[in-house]
Parts: structure tokens; C-alpha cells; sequence
């Protein structure tokens, strides 16, 4: 697995790790049954405190991404993949919403706010 830690970034270590994990398990690189690094392994490789990797763990689990078996280690669950992505499309739904209510309060235009939207889409 290859996750990318920026302190640039703003969010928290944690909160990266998730939503990194979270994207894997989305976009279909990681399938249901398929085994995460342990914690204690993905805070060495990524030089972070366990403490760290285990909040992460139990964000992803408290969501129903992943699962844990004591002694066997954690593992992507099963997803019914209809509603994860429309779990998704909710958040980004709302993100959107705030977006266009801070345009709206700063005269930003439809077609400046579509330009940005498109620029930041394609920078990834």
C-alpha cells in the first residue's frame, strides 16, 4: 500500500491515512477480504506513532470500510459498493454546496467557479 503523508497538507495524519485507504478501497484497488499492513507496520514504514495508525484503523472501521480480527489483523470488508459511493457523492454534494454559498458571499461567478472547479480537478 502507498500512502503519502504531506505535513503541508492541513489534515491531520490520521484523517490522510483514512481518506487515502478510503480511496483505495472506492476505486477498487483494495477488494473485500484483502489484508491492511498491521498497525505497528504502517507506522514504521510511514515513521509515525502507532497511536496514529490506530485511530486511522478505527475511523475505517467505525465506517464500515474495514474490519478487525484479533490476532489475524484488519482487513477490507465487504461493501455494498452502491452505497459507498453514495455515501461519497453526499459529501462531496455538501462540499460543493459550501463552495458555492462562500462564491455566492465573495461575487464569484458560475463560470469562475466552474473554471476553478475544472482546474482543481485536473491537477490530480
Amino acid at each position: 500500500m502507498n500512502i503519502i503523508i504531506s505535513n503541508s497538507n492541513g489534515k491531520p495524519i490520521y484523517e490522510q491515512i483514512t481518506s487515502q485507504i478510503k480511496n483505495e478501497i472506492i476505486s477498487g484497488h483494495l477488494s473485500a477480504g484483502d489484508p491492511l499492513p498491521s498497525m505497528r507496520m504502517l507506522a514504521k514504514e510511514l515513521r509515525i506513532s502507532v497511536i496514529t495508525t490506530k485511530r486511522a484503523y478505527e475511523d475505517l472501521e467505525r465506517e464500515g470500510f474495514i474490519c478487525t480480527v484479533v490476532g489475524k489483523g484488519s482487513f477490507v470488508a465487504e461493501k455494498n459498493m452502491e452505497f459507498v459511493r453514495e455515501n461519497q457523492l453526499k459529501a462531496v454534494e455538501e462540499s460543493i454546496q459550501k463552495a458555492v454559498t462562500d462564491a455566492r458571499a465573495g461575487g464569484i461567478t458560475l463560470g469562475e467557479l466552474i473554471d476553478m472547479l475544472t482546474i482543481i480537478y485536473q491537477e490530480d
